[in-house]
């Protein structure tokens, strides 16, 4: 009976010291499920995104700004900077309707304040729109520094494209200048993607040009307005002048002490006539200025000037008119346009 006993606890101490040692080895694996739970559930450090610049500092015509990005209430005077602005949905304070493509939406829209043209700008409008920033350039660079004494508070950035050049720069500044000023506003607005793809179009655009020059046909580049045709000379003619830097263009006449008015220098439909260009470039001023009843438009002044008639460009048909609104709207996207014509005519 003693030992039957001894048998019996011996089997119990055996029973208990095994259900121990499971009872053990489940801690123990249940501890080791729990801590590649709480490993996989911890995410691992990562950076924190870095905080989107407010500022972007602009190197313009006078030195270095600071300026915000996507400023509020902005005034733009530059007309190389109207139609990019319009096609990236910028909103704009205040404008200067009068020197601007009749057919910009800013010009439609009555929330743009007008500021007149540069001859007699009513500059008080932009103090009364309270800018953040403040465009200026080409037309109304002589009032930078009125606009600042107006708005202090304001970012005053002048970005006038110098292009007048007698050293065959005017070309390199023109290229250069455009991609500067496309550059510069996609950062402030927060449209670098656009401003690179607009920079890649130009580019493309003055290659496709420079193709289709021969190198070897003249060309004389003309201004008409009020009905008279005025003389756009290489290197620093309005619109024309920095191409012949650009493309290489062999003008059919040199002309001494020319000048970058905007209503071309004044020579003769005789001289000109005499220079039997191949090729003949025009820019109509009043087409973007003055309404179809006022104004006599360049196609027939060119065709009514008898003197023309038996020039090589004529009689050829080898014409190209720079579009209506260049005057008003030398933007980049212009001069693609003008690029893209060069380009699609001279291959002809």
């Amino acid at each position: 009976m003693k030992r039957f006993s001894t048998t019996i606890l011996i089997a119990v101490l055996v029973f208990v010291l095994a259900a121990c040692g499971n009872s053990n080895n489940a801690n123990n694996t249940s501890g080791s499920t729990g801590n590649a739970s709480n490993a996989t559930a911890t995410p691992e450090a990562t950076a924190t995104p870095e905080a989107a610049p407010t500022t972007v500092q602009v190197t313009d015509s006078h030195g270095t700004v600071t300026v915000p990005v996507n400023p509020k209430n902005v005034v733009s005077l530059d007309n190389r900077t109207f139609e990019t602005l319009e096609a990236w949905g910028i909103e704009l304070a205040a404008a200067p309707k009068g020197v601007m493509p009749a057919d910009s939406a800013y010009v439609a829209n009555e929330n743009v304040q007008d500021i007149g043209n540069h001859r007699e700008p009513n500059l008080e409008v932009i103090a009364a729109v309270d800018p953040e920033l403040v465009i200026v350039g080409q037309r109304f660079a002589g009032f930078y520094e009125d606009i600042k004494k107006l708005v202090p508070n304001a970012a005053v950035i002048d970005i006038n494209i110098a292009v007048d050049s007698e050293d065959g720069t005017a070309g390199e500044n023109l290229v250069n200048g455009f991609k500067d000023v496309t550059t510069t506003l996609g950062q402030i607005f927060d449209k670098n993607t656009e401003a690179e793809a607009l920079n890649a179009e130009f580019d493309a655009a003055i290659e496709a040009a420079k193709a289709a020059y021969n190198g070897t046909d003249t060309v004389m580049s003309v201004i008409v307005s009020g009905g008279n045709i005025g003389y756009s000379a290489p290197h620093n003619g309005r619109v024309w002048g920095p191409l012949y830097d650009i493309f290489g263009w062999v003008s059919s006449l040199e002309v001494d002490n020319t000048s970058t008015d905007h209503q071309g220098d004044e020579i003769s439909v005789e001289a000109i006539a005499q220079s039997n260009p191949d090729w003949l470039f025009v820019l109509d001023r009043d087409a973007a200025t003055s309404s179809a009843a006022e104004s006599t438009p360049a196609a027939d002044v060119i065709a009514n000037a008898p003197a023309l008639q038996n020039t090589t460009a004529i009689t050829n048909e080898q014409i190209l008119y720079a579009p209506n609104d260049t005057y008003t709207n030398e933007s980049i996207q212009t001069f693609i346009e003008i690029f893209e014509d060069l380009a699609n005519t001279l291959k002809k």
